[in-house]
């Protein structure tokens, strides 16, 4: 769950996380919550981190089960000082490493899975290239990945994902799990 999905999501509101929460909790449907402060980079400041360790604290509070996070230095590596902080603000819940990932430098995507791994990250969410480039041109990289990882984490196919190729995308790259807004035939579509 985001707020601010035209900027790529942001953490929502304390309100709409308290009521989507106890909502999701009845149905037995877990819930994912972006922690990010803001659209842009994810390259954060102390100030934009403390916000994110709040942040973090108040979803374990309220039994959100996972969190979706990503923080970048600025020569576009993993900040594995900030993430370290992060993952250990969010005991208790799963981790997804978001598409942050897709703004790792090429060269840095691999050893970030493992570093990502190592640190039971459960998910990494990538697109597998620019967000503007179609997924269907994408699949090769995602697969990769996939291919890369060997089942250490999930890595979470995602922008673009909607029921039209949902089915297709999961054949081609061997998932069962997907992420996309637009993912239920029927629904505000």
């Amino acid at each position: 769950m985001n707020d601010n999905l035209a900027v790529g999501g942001t953490t929502p509101s304390h309100g709409v996380l308290q009521e989507a929460t106890k909502y999701l909790q009845e149905k037995s449907i877990p819930l994912v919550e972006m922690i990010r402060p803001r659209s842009g980079n994810f390259v954060y400041n102390d100030l934009e981190i403390k916000m994110m360790e709040a942040d973090l604290f108040e979803a374990q509070k309220m039994g959100v089960d996972g969190v979706a996070f990503g923080a970048l230095t600025e020569d576009g590596d993993l900040d594995t000082d900030t993430m370290e902080q992060l993952i250990a603000a969010s005991s208790g819940m799963q981790v997804v490493f978001h598409m942050a990932f897709d703004a790792l430098a090429d060269d840095n995507k691999k050893s970030a899975i493992d570093w990502l791994v190592d640190h039971e990250v459960d998910r990494i969410l990538t697109h597998g290239g620019p967000l503007t480039t179609p997924i269907d041109q994408t699949l090769d990289n995602i697969k990769e990945y996939i291919d890369y990882a060997d089942g250490r984490i999930t890595i979470l196919p995602g922008g673009g994902v909607n029921f039209k190729n949902a089915d297709t995308i999961a054949e081609k790259l061997g998932v069962k799990e997907l992420h996309g807004t637009k993912i239920i035939d029927g629904v505000n579509n």
